[in-house]
């Protein structure tokens, strides 16, 4: 089971912090020396080494050159960039909008090669039609209480974004719960829609669709939280408060082992359209 992203992004924080200790202890220095050298009170010290505050990128130069060892500030400094952003808040992400939040992750699409994604809550956004799409998008802008809603541009660029699956050079392989099928999201109409899609998704030849069957027997793995795995190097865990990235090549494993764990229990092709078919009538 992947460990929380939460406390992964609290780990990656603690390593920050354990490299300065590190390197105080190796100068011969006590926190209040350091403190003073710095020209901060002994309690930040303690909070930076107990990864309690995180420090400022000034801090760790300071630090650093407290320590006699400047020429590692650079390091420390990606380090820490990278603990920081593994933890990100959506309200900060969508503050400016749900469209320019589908339009951030262009590049990222463009550059991934291999595309794995497991949701055991709604359709993937690659294979959204625009009429569900609208309606997830709607859902959070509720939730996050935006000022201004602009969940049907959001869809139409969510849309549009996820035409790269007709691109060459790129693979997808797509993972859901069978659950997601009937998890009715927005009108009949749209939910008609999408899953009128999802019958000829799998086909297409850049995708591989596979969804796990409720009545699985001893399953392999529990359903997880949605996560996308780029290339294999990039997770990203989709939390109700965050969307945590992971990039420590022991992290992303622990996601790639449970992808192959899932995806060993999912049907495809025919199997997979007759569990489409059957909730395609159920909303009749």
């Amino acid at each position: 089971m992947p460990i929380s992203p939460s406390s992964s992004a609290q780990a990656a924080r603690e390593r920050v912090a354990q490299r300065l200790r590190e390197l105080r202890a190796d100068a011969g220095l006590t926190g209040t020396e350091l403190a003073s050298r710095c020209g901060w009170t002994h309690p930040k010290t303690s909070r930076i080494e107990n990864a309690r505050t995180p420090p400022t990128p000034e801090d760790i130069r300071l630090w650093c050159r407290a320590c006699g060892a400047a020429d590692q500030a650079p390091d420390i400094l990606a380090q820490s960039r990278d603990a920081e952003s593994q933890y990100v808040e959506w309200k900060r992400k969508v503050r400016a909008g749900l469209k320019r939040l589908q339009d951030s992750y262009v590049q990222l699409y463009r550059s991934t090669e291999l595309f794995r994604v497991y949701s055991s809550t709604i359709v993937p956004g690659f294979l959204q039609t625009e009429g569900y799409a609208a309606a997830v998008l709607g859902m959070s802008a509720r939730f996050h209480e935006l000022p201004v809603d602009d969940s049907a541009e959001a869809a139409r660029a969510r849309v549009e974004r996820s035409r790269i699956i007709h691109e060459p050079g790129h693979r997808f392989v797509l993972l859901i719960e069978e659950s997601v099928l009937r998890y009715q999201i927005g009108d009949e109409d749209a939910m008609a829609g999408q899953l009128g899609y999802l019958l000829t998704a799998g086909s297409l030849p850049a995708v591989s669709l596979g969804i796990i069957p409720m009545a699985t027997r001893e399953r392999a793995q529990w359903p997880e939280e949605t996560f996308h795995v780029y290339d294999d190097t990039l997770a990203s865990v989709e939390l109700v408060s965050a969307r945590v990235k992971l990039t420590q090549p022991s992290e992303v494993a622990l996601y790639l082992k449970t992808f192959e764990q899932l995806r060993g229990m999912a049907v495809y092709g025919a199997d997979a359209r007759a569990l489409i078919v059957k909730a395609i009538d159920a909303l009749r």
